[in-house]
C-alpha cells in the first residue's frame, strides 16, 4: 500500500496518514510515556531536595540511593511479563487499563510516606510494575496501529513523551525545591495521579489492535477497527489491501509462537538484534543522567540542578523531535550511528576532565556541558529509536515474545548500572566521579559498531514487508535498498528461510 511519495516530509506523511480516531488513539497512549517521564523527573529531582533527605531519618547513604533506584526493577520485571502476558490474553486495550490501576495504587504509598523510608522504596516497586507493563504495551501497540510510512515518527513519541514528563516535573521541582517543608517533594508526587486517571476514562474510545483480533480469529472486529484508524485518509481498496496484508502474514501466525522459535531460524537473527539494541540502549549511561543527574550535578557545584536538569530536558525535547521528524526520511540507522558517536564523545570528554586534580570552576562547567552533550547524541539516536527498531524487528507471531525478551535484557542491564552508579561515584568506594564517563563512553563506542554492523534498515516498509527480507536472508546492509514483494495469500511461513516466494528487486 502506497500512500505518499519517499521524498514527502513528515507532516506532509501524518497529514495524509492520520485520520481523528488514529491521532486520538496515539495520543493517549503517548500519555501513559508522559507519566513514565514524570515519575523519573520527579524521582530524579527530590531526590536533591534538602526536605526530603532529612525525613523522619531519611539518609540518603549509598545503599539507600542504590536500592531505592535498584528495587523498582523488581516491579518493573514483573510488570513486563504480566504486561506481555495479558495484552496477549484480553487485548492491547484493557490492559491498559490494568495498568493504570497500577501507577494509582504506587502513586498513593509513595505521597502517604511518614516515618518508614522503607515505604517509598515500597511504593516505587509498586509505581515501576506500571511502568514495566506500558513498555511492554506502548511501542508494540502504537507500532501495530499505523501505517508503515509514518511508523518511525509515531513509535519514537515514546521518548519524546517521555521527555516531555521530564521537563514538566524538572519545573515542578525547581518551583517547589525552595520549600523547607515536606511540601517540596509531596506536591511533585501528588501529580502522579493525574494521567493514570485520564486514561483510565480515555482508552476506552481506542480501537482494539486489528493485527490482535486477528490473531484471536475475530475477522470482523478486525476489519472493522481497520476502517475506524484509516476512513477519510485511505480508499476502501487500500483499507482491503492493508488487511489482506495483514491475513496473509497471519496465516503463519495464527497462533502464539514457542519460546524456543526465538532462536530458530531466521528468528535468530531478528532475536539477537534486539537484545542488541536493549543492551547497549542501557550500557551508555541514560541511567547516570536520568536517575542521578541532579545528584551528580550538585555535588559539582556549579549550578542549581532543578535549573540544570530543566535546562538539558528542554534541549533533550528538540533533538528528540529532530529524530521523529527525520527518522522516516533519513532512516534508523543513519541517526542512531551519529547519536552513538555523540555520545561517545561526550562521555570520553567528561573522563577526560574528570581526571583533572583540585579542577576549576570552569572545568566543572565543562563537566556539567558534557551531561547535555550526552543527552543530544541520545535523544538523537538510540533513545527513540531504539524502541522503534525492537518493536518492528520481531515476526508478527513472535513479535510480544521476543519483545519481552529484550525489555527483561533492558531491565537487567538497568538494574545492574542503577545498584552500581552511587558505589561508582561517591567515596569511599570507587570515587570515580566524572570518570565514570569513560566505562559508559567505551560502551558507547560499542553501540556506535552495532549500529553500523548489526541494525537493518527498515525506514518505510511495512511490518509484512520487514518478515518478507528476513525470510528471504538479505544482508543487513542491503535491507535499505531492497522491497520485497509477496502474493499474500501465499503467506505460510514460519520463521525459516525457503518456506514461501518472494521476489526481492533493488530500489
Amino acid at each position: 500500500m502506497q500512500v505518499t511519495d519517499g521524498k514527502d516530509g513528515v507532516f506532509t506523511k501524518m497529514s495524509r496518514c492520520f485520520n481523528g480516531r488514529l491521532t486520538y488513539s496515539v495520543g493517549i497512549i503517548a500519555l501513559s510515556q508522559i507519566n513514565f517521564g514524570l515519575d523519573q523527573g520527579v524521582f530524579n529531582n527530590t531526590q536533591a531536595m534538602t526536605p526530603f533527605a532529612r525525613k523522619k531519618s531519611y539518609e540518603l547513604e549509598t545503599y539507600y540511593l542504590s536500592l531505592l533506584s535498584s528495587l523498582t526493577y523488581i516491579g518493573f520485571t514483573f510488570g513486563l511479563v504480566t504486561g506481555n502476558i495479558l495484552s496477549a490474553k484480553i487485548g492491547r486495550k484493557k490492559c491498559f487499563m490494568v495498568m493504570c490501576f497500577w501507577a494509582i495504587l504506587g502513586a498513593i504509598i509513595c505521597i502517604t510516606t511518614t516515618t518508614n523510608k522503607w515505604q517509598m522504596v515500597v511504593g516505587r516497586i509498586v509505581s515501576y510494575v506500571y511502568i514495566g507493563m506500558e513498555l511492554a504495551l506502548v511501542p508494540v501497540t502504537q507500532s501495530e496501529l499505523v501505517p508503515a510510512p509514518v511508523r518511525g515518527a509515531t513509535v519514537g513519541t515514546y521518548q519524546s513523551a517521555l521527555l516531555i514528563g521530564q521537563l514538566i516535573a524538572s519545573l515542578i521541582c525547581r518551583g517547589t525545591g525552595n520549600i523547607d517543608d515536606d511540601r517540596s517533594w509531596r506536591i511533585p508526587l501528588g501529580i502522579l495521579f493525574i494521567i493514570p486517571t485520564i486514561m483510565l476514562c480515555a482508552v476506552w474510545y481506542i480501537p482494539e489492535s486489528p493485527r490482535w483480533l486477528l490473531q484471536k480469529d475475530r475477522p470482523e472486529e478486525a476489519i472493522a477497527n481497520l476502517r475506524l484508524l484509516r476512513q477519510g485518509k485511505f480508499t476502501e481498496e487500500e483499507i482491503q489491501q492493508e488487511y489482506r496484508e495483514f491475513q496473509g502474514t497471519l496465516n503463519a501466525t495464527a497462533k502464539r509462537g514457542r519460546f524456543i522459535e526465538l532462536f530458530q531460524g531466521t528468528n535468530l537473527k531478528r532475536t539477537l538484534i534486539v537484545l542488541g539494541v536493549n543492551i547497549f540502549l542501557q550500557l551508555t549511561g541514560q541511567n547516570f543522567v536520568s536517575v542521578y543527574g541532579a545528584i551528580f550535578i550538585k555535588s559539582l557545584g556549579v549550578i542549581n540542578p532543578f535549573t540544570m536538569t530543566s535546562i538539558n530536558t528542554a534541549v533533550s525535547i528538540v533533538f528528540v523531535f529532530v529524530c521523529q521528524l527525520a527518522t522516516d526520511k533519513t532512516g534508523r540507522v543513519p541517526l542512531m550511528f551519529v547519536g552513538a558517536i555523540i555520545q561517545c564523545g561526550g562521555l570520553m570528554t567528561m573522563g577526560g576532565l574528570g581526571t583533572v586534580a583540585s579542577p576549576s570552576y570552569s572545568i566543572k562547567a565543562a563537566i556539567v556541558s558534557m551531561v547535555t552533550v550526552f543527552g543530544v547524541g541520545f535523544q538523537l539516536g538510540w533513545a527513540p529509536l531504539s524502541h522503534v527498531v525492537a518493536a518492528e524487528i520481531p515476526t508478527q507471531r513472535l513479535r510480544d515474545t521476543t519483545y519481552a525478551l529484550g525489555s527483561v535484557f533492558n531491565i537487567a542491564i538497568q538494574f545492574a548500572v542503577s545498584f552500581s552508579i552511587p558505589y561508582l561515584l561517591n567515596e569511599p568506594y570507587a570515587a570515580l566521579g566524572s570518570k565514570v564517563g569513560f566505562i559508559f563512553g567505551a560502551t558507547a563506542a560499542g553501540a556506535v559498531l552495532f549500529t553500523w554492523f548489526c541494525i537493518p534498515e527498515c525506514s518505510g516498509k511495512t511490518l509484512e514487508e520487514i518478515d518478507e527480507l528476513f525470510l528471504e536472508g538479505v544482508s543487513v546492509r542491503k535491507f535499505r535498498k531492497t522491497r520485497a514483494t509477496v502474493p499474500t495469500a501465499q503467506y505460510k511461513g514460519d520463521g525459516k528461510k525457503g518456506d514461501m516466494k518472494i521476489e526481492s528487486v533493488e530500489v
